[in-house]
């Protein structure tokens, strides 16, 4: 049940048909993963819980930095120096006392990884770096959870949607492979702050029409984002059927 309390908070997307009551139960019933509070998880985290995603596991071993707030809008400047998590926590408290705040403030590894996305119904990449994003697409595919995958450096950003409870989608290493972290990072190579708000924007409303039951997921399909230029492109992505990530979970 809703109470009038929440009726009234959400009213403006309860008003919308694909959402109405009972997407907004199925909203407050969820439990959601978000992998790194930064640039994409800042945005990822204040929407979700905006919108009444009723339990928010918040999994980030970092301390707030000054050179991050130019772009992850979570925090401020009182939170330099201060864990991610806890920054994070006291934003979406304000924002919404009504939800549930979990907090991971190690680093995950692969046993406490495996434990926090069992505990959820989808997960949000929203980390930098390429062994964390294998790492947490493995686990997804083993837990059978859905993933919702962004990123973004300098001018560009790419998102897309692998949901292992669906034959036909590819996972995170049927498209990106062996990949490197010899990549350069947004400390080294830069990156505009909107940027990051839109792909993270994106990613939250990827998520809430998963949870609500709404819409067409990016499912089989990369959206690349050019911000330079103001441009979207799709590719479309399919299976890897030799992958040797979600190959066998599909045999």
């Amino acid at each position: 049940m809703l109470t009038d309390q929440e009726l009234l908070r959400y009213s403006r997307q309860i008003l919308l048909q694909q959402v109405d009551i009972e997407g907004q139960l199925r909203l407050k019933n969820s439990r959601v993963l978000i992998v790194g509070l930064g640039g994409l998880g800042a945005p990822v985290a204040l929407y979700l819980a905006a919108a009444g995603v009723g339990e928010l596991h918040l999994a980030d071993f970092d301390t707030v930095d000054l050179t991050n707030l130019q772009r992850q809008i979570i925090h401020d400047t009182d939170s330099v120096g201060l864990s991610k998590v806890d920054s994070a926590i006291k934003r979406l408290s304000a924002i919404n006392p009504e939800i549930q705040l979990i907090a991971h403030r190690t680093a995950l590894d692969a046993d406490s990884l495996a434990a926090a996305v069992a505990a959820v119904d989808l997960v949000l990449d929203c980390s930098d770096n390429f062994s964390t994003r294998e790492a947490v697409n493995a686990a997804c595919v083993v837990a059978g959870k859905p993933l919702v995958s962004g990123a973004a450096i300098r001018l560009e950003g790419q998102l897309s949607v692998f949901d292992p409870r669906r034959p036909e989608s590819p996972c995170y290493h049927c498209l990106y492979g062996h990949g490197s972290d010899t990549e350069l990072t947004c400390s080294e190579a830069g990156v505009v702050g909107p940027l990051v708000g839109l792909v993270g924007s994106l990613q939250a409303l990827e998520a809430l029409k998963l949870l609500a039951g709404f819409g067409t997921p990016l499912v089989g399909r990369l959206l690349l984002i050019d911000a330079l230029g103001t441009r979207f492109r799709e590719l479309r992505v399919k299976r890897d059927p030799g992958c040797s990530v979600c190959g066998s979970q599909h045999g």
